[in-house]
């Protein structure tokens, strides 16, 4: 890897002081960089390189990141809150650039490093999981005004079910890995439900629910919280901000965070969706995003969450009958058992859809 006080040169002129490996995420390299200034004061900055295979259009990533940001900056400055914390802040290059391009064919960017927050892979309790809700809500309703034909799609059909089901089919008929014989139950599940893969699409294509500005990945690994209140202050990750359905984050967040056991649990029995938990989620993001959402978006919420569940489950499954080369596996049939936990979920929101959708309709008045 190139020289990370090389690349910090065309960000900050401050003395180096060091830099530490940061975060537990999977896609793009973290660092915490100390620097000094002239006066002798101490500060931290954020320096990640951006994964250019996974993201290929760097600078409309960032362009992305930047225009959200600055957009909420306003309405946090009007609202009276601290812009440093309560969103990121792109540092530009030295010559105004969002990033740096190195010369081996990587690219860097700086954010501000907040500072007295942190973020947990999973809730502690139900109030880590509200206070997620109210987060991820609270990011919608500041970003309700703005104009989604601005962003471009990071990952093009990153939430186009149809599609993913296209992608499984193609691996079924296929069978790369000589796989299929042991998987029929499962091919069988997501069959009988190919019927549903279009439910969102539609009702954005056909203008029933406007495009919003969504996170795309709303799990609570993605939410600073505050270390002196508890609460939820920042978004963080905007690398798949993209124009999509506002039941996309919603079904998201229950699909991880409502479940009963791990995302590879191997004992189905564990596996179940937790109308409570679901309860608390729906109250914290409805007791502010309830202000924007339409009737027909409410009402989306809950197949939402059968659906992203629904689409994750399906890529794992595509993955396994291609060979495991997407996701990383940490052991046989890692991507199997990720698949059985998402379509146990599935079935048991069927199950549920009634209450769910109550709960819903209960919290959005």
């Amino acid at each position: 890897m190139c020289d990370v006080q090389t690349i910090l040169k065309s960000f900050i002129s401050d003395k180096f002081i060091s830099s530490v490996p940061y975060g537990e995420g999977h896609i793009n390299d973290t660092y915490a960089v100390t620097f000094e200034s002239n006066s002798g004061d101490r500060y931290r900055m954020l320096l990640q390189r951006i994964n250019h295979t996974v993201f290929t259009d760097p600078l409309g990533l960032m362009n992305n990141i930047d225009g959200v940001t600055k957009f909420l900056k306003k309405k946090i400055i009007a609202a009276g809150g601290d812009e440093n914390r309560e969103t990121l802040t792109v540092i530009p290059t030295k010559t105004g650039e969002l990033f740096y391009h190195h010369s081996d064919g990587t690219y860097w960017r700086v954010y501000i490093f907040i500072e007295d927050a942190i973020t947990y892979q999973s809730s502690r309790n139900q109030q880590d999981f509200y206070n997620c809700g109210v987060c991820f809500g609270n990011f919608q309703l500041m970003l309700s005004d703005f104009d989604t034909n601005a962003l471009i799609e990071t990952i093009a059909d990153f939430h186009n079910t149809v599609k993913r089901f296209e992608a499984l089919k193609l691996a079924i008929s296929q069978d790369q890995a000589g796989r299929l014989k042991d998987v029929q139950p499962e091919v069988d599940f997501a069959l009988e439900r190919e019927k549903y893969t279009g439910a969102i699409i539609e009702m954005l294509e056909t203008g029933k629910i406007p495009y919003r500005v969504t996170h795309n990945d709303t799990k609570l690994n993605n939410m600073m919280i505050d270390n002196a209140t508890g609460v939820g202050i920042c978004v963080i990750d905007l690398d798949t901000v993209m124009p999509g359905a506002a039941c996309y984050d919603f079904g998201d967040s229950i699909r991880f965070g409502a479940s009963t056991a791990a995302e590879d649990e191997t004992d189905l029995d564990k596996v179940s969706m937790d109308l409570e938990l679901f309860e608390v989620f729906a109250k914290g993001y409805l007791s502010v995003s309830k202000g924007f959402l339409t009737p027909a978006e409410v009402e989306s919420l809950a197949i939402g969450a059968k659906i992203m569940t629904f689409e994750c489950g399906i890529r794992f499954l595509t993955d396994y009958l291609n060979g495991d080369n997407y996701f990383k596996i940490h052991r046989e049939h890692h991507n199997l058992d990720r698949c059985r936990t998402q379509f146990k979920l599935v079935a048991d929101m069927e199950q549920k859809m009634s209450q769910m959708q109550e709960i819903v309709r209960k919290n959005s008045l």
